[in-house]
């Protein structure tokens, strides 16, 4: 229980303000259906931190070093113009997707969004300490919902105020910046 327990509010803290709930925010005002979008994010959380706290270390020793870096940087700048590209129905109210679009975009976009993040390096560093995987992962997989899943809800009342094409910038504005800063402190 210890090791659930630890687990779910590390990963809470960590993934407050983190790159993720921006993610969910943006997911949140493209598509306007927060129910596919909540089952994406568990389903890819449950899915990469199990394979972070089974193989996280071995991955983090391929993936680390300046070419993941770089990799990270670029993905980033690569969030920030996609961010910028309106969907077909961006003002209609229903993002213009069925469930199961929706719901695999968010899958695909939070598990590579969250390689090589804090939360995923914190899951493989919490099972390494507890041993316990399954009681990390749940713990971990709970934090990150506990830290998303309001985003996503309170997101779509909020946008129902705001504007999508404004919404569309910042998100693109941050992850531009992040992009460029983690390429930059590589680079220095």
């Amino acid at each position: 229980m210890e090791a659930f327990l630890i687990s779910t509010g590390v990963v809470a803290i960590a993934e407050i303000g983190d790159k993720t709930q921006l993610l969910a925010l943006l997911l949140a005002a493209r598509f306007r259906r927060p129910v596919p979008i909540v089952l994406g994010i568990l389903c890819a959380t449950l899915l990469n931190h199990a394979a972070a706290a089974t193989l996280g270390v071995l991955l983090a020793r391929w993936l680390s070093g300046e070419t993941f870096q770089l990799i990270v940087g670029l993905a980033f700048l690569a969030m920030a113009a996609w961010a910028l590209i309106p969907d077909k129905a961006d003002e209609g109210a229903t993002g213009g997707r069925g469930a199961g679009g929706v719901f695999l975009t968010t899958l695909v976009a939070f598990f590579l969004v969250e390689i090589g993040d804090k939360t995923q390096i914190a899951t493989t560093l919490l099972a390494a300490r507890f041993e316990m995987v399954w009681a990390v992962t749940a713990g971990t997989t709970l934090g990150m919902m506990l830290a998303n899943a309001p985003v996503v809800f309170l997101g779509d009342a909020l946008l129902r105020r705001v504007s999508l094409k404004w919404v569309r910038i910042a998100a693109a504005a941050i992850f531009a910046v992040i992009g460029a800063w983690i390429i930059l402190n590589m680079l220095l």
